[in-house]
């Protein structure tokens, strides 16, 4: 598999929106995600606090640009797909978009509609209106994920298809897959990326990264997964490389053997408690993205928090394979915290 990082152990951090509100006053508002002069200059804003707080680090190296940024790459937010298929969207000052299940009972839907909806349209006008001031788009969209959308849609009531129905079920998430392929290449097309939104530190890698979310996958068996879902993960890696999964729930390792069978699987985004070694067993060419837990992050000494890394990590094995991230750290977070996680990786590769 080609190597997909040429530098060794990078490190990204994506703040709360809890975060941003405290320190920087900007209010996440339906107008912050669509309003095409707030996305420039709240994303200008974002990149000149980083800077200021955060420059021996390496962040906001964009400080100084205006950039049309169709999406909100600074945070952990994935919503718009969810409303495109019909969920209702609440948004809050110092919250990501809240996404309200539709409780939709039927097992099909319609896959033009979403592209006709009041949600993408609007997504449209904003890029149109970019590009007619900048004469270019850049960032992506948090795509989310076949099964966070169908939970999105239907609730619950689809873990109950998955074992009563599955055939039909299999049919359900095939057309939620298409609409999803169609809406990431759509930002493709624009941007020339799709995951920075998912986990940032897709900027760091050589290539732009394909990341399919599946957050909610803690919630399925191996068996189910690797019967409905898997399929899915094995058709977009052939055609859209390189190609990773992003699982933030606390058992990545559960669905190892699964994982395994993706035969460009690239990169692992794997949440705080998997089994690192135990992956990397089953994956031994696979980029791992290592998620830190951004609620305790806080509460660590400055020995725990190096022991911790320095396990996962060396779990990890090659630093070429390797990359640390804590996303959603929220208010209580200290500047001095964020620059020990970005200090203990530098002490790791003199190691």
């Amino acid at each position: 598999m080609k190597k997909l990082c040429s530098t060794q152990l990078p490190v990204d951090v994506v703040f709360h929106p809890s975060w941003w509100n405290k320190h920087v006053g900007i209010v996440f508002d339906q107008d912050f995600f669509y309003d095409p002069r707030r996305r420039v200059s709240d994303e200008q804003l974002m990149e000149k606090t980083l800077h200021e707080r955060f420059a021996d680090c390496g962040l906001g190296l964009h400080h100084a640009e205006e950039r049309p940024e169709i999406g909100a790459v600074h945070l952990a937010a994935g919503y718009l797909l969810s409303e495109m298929l019909g969920c209702e969207i609440e948004y809050g000052a110092n919250t990501a978009p809240q996404v309200l299940c539709a409780h939709r009972e039927e097992l099909t839907i319609d896959e033009e509609a979403p592209f006709r909806s009041p949600a993408f349209k609007r997504l449209q006008r904003l890029i149109e209106e970019l590009k007619a001031k900048y004469g270019y788009v850049t960032g992506d969209i948090n795509w989310g994920g076949v099964l966070n959308l169908a939970l999105d849609v239907k609730g619950e009531s689809i873990l109950m298809d998955m074992m009563l129905d599955p055939e039909a079920t299999k049919a359900y998430f095939a057309q939620i897959g298409r609409v999803v392929e169609r809406f990431f290449n759509y930002i493709r097309s624009e941007t020339g990326t799709t995951s920075i939104s998912v986990n940032r530190i897709a900027r760091l890698l050589d290539e732009p990264l394909y990341l399919h979310s599946e957050c909610s996958h803690t919630m399925i068996s191996e068996f189910d997964y690797e019967d409905q879902l898997l399929p899915i993960d094995i058709a977009w890696s052939e055609k859209y490389q390189p190609y990773g999964i992003h699982y933030c729930g606390k058992d990545p390792h559960r669905h190892a053997e699964q994982f395994a069978k993706i035969k460009h699987l690239s990169f692992l985004d794997l949440g705080w408690g998997g089994d690192v070694a135990a992956l990397r067993q089953m994956l031994p060419d696979t980029f791992f993205s290592l998620r830190l837990n951004p609620v305790e992050i806080g509460g660590y000494s400055s020995e725990e928090l190096r022991e911790i890394i320095s396990t996962r990590v060396k779990a990890s094995g090659d630093l070429y394979k390797t990359g640390i991230c804590c996303v959603n750290m929220d208010d209580t977070i200290t500047d001095e915290r964020v620059k020990e996680i970005y200090r203990i990786a530098e002490e790791l590769k003199t190691e």
